[in-house]
């Protein structure tokens, strides 16, 4: 059965209606945070802000906290009202969910950590620009991923499948770039590699809001597309 937003709202118990409703307000403002802390991070690296970045690690210990409240959560909803059908997998989706927005914020924080270290290190490395493109890019797909889960939207969450792949394409650009300046000037090694980290850790988050993306389409139609590619979902999603 596929669903709407209005499906959570029908319930004879009033009780069981808000519940489900909070679930996915605190999971929406647990990604707000989750996409500022990406924003952040991405700023103080390509500013060399030590002062923003360190608020980002200090923020990661919230993160944390909401998502074991999420939990907590959905476990209750689960013991007490035995959830049947969309309702179950709501409750799923929101568990799945909150475990990608949780790494995405750790990877925030290695982000503003490797970022703390550039700016001691004061000359801006290569790679800024490739940086704060990708950057961009992956904190949209956060965004278009949660206001997918908001809206119960599988074509907004397609278009989120289909950016990842852009998004690895760009990675590969980018790290055969900065590979190719190492070999030229070895003494730009450390700096450098410190990018390369960065870079992954935003080819990470691309994949942990696809993950999002694809817990939408298994929530609004009952599908499972995990390990599927962005065609084959477009294909499926046509059929039903």
């Amino acid at each position: 059965m596929e669903i709407t937003t209005d499906t959570h709202s029908h319930h004879i118990s009033q009780q069981f209606n808000n519940e489900l409703e909070d679930l996915k307000t605190h999971l929406l403002a647990m990604g707000g945070l989750v996409e500022k802390q990406v924003q952040d991070a991405i700023y103080a690296l390509t500013e060399g802000d030590s002062a923003i970045a360190e608020e980002v690690r200090a923020n990661d210990r919230a993160i944390n906290d909401m998502q074991i409240r999420i939990d907590e959560e959905c476990t209750r909803i689960l013991a007490r009202r035995q959830p049947a059908a969309s309702d179950l997998r709501l409750v799923m989706a929101v568990t799945r969910a909150t475990s990608d927005l949780e790494r995405v914020g750790d990877e925030a924080s290695k982000i503003a950590r490797h970022a703390i270290k550039l700016a001691e290190e004061g000359e801006p490395p290569r790679g800024y620009i490739e940086t704060r493109h990708i950057g961009n890019h992956v904190r949209n797909m956060i965004k278009d991923a949660l206001t997918a889960f908001a809206r119960f939207d599988t074509e907004l969450a397609l278009k989120v499948a289909q950016e990842d792949k852009s998004v690895d394409l760009e990675y590969r650009s980018a790290m055969r770039a900065l590979v190719t300046f190492m070999m030229e000037d070895p003494r730009s090694i450390s700096r450098v590699l410190n990018v390369i980290w960065v870079l992954r850790s935003l080819e990470r988050i691309g994949d942990h809001a696809n993950n999002i993306a694809e817990y939408v389409i298994y929530l609004v139609k009952g599908m499972d597309v995990r390990h599927s590619t962005p065609e084959s979902i477009e294909e499926r999603l046509s059929e039903s």
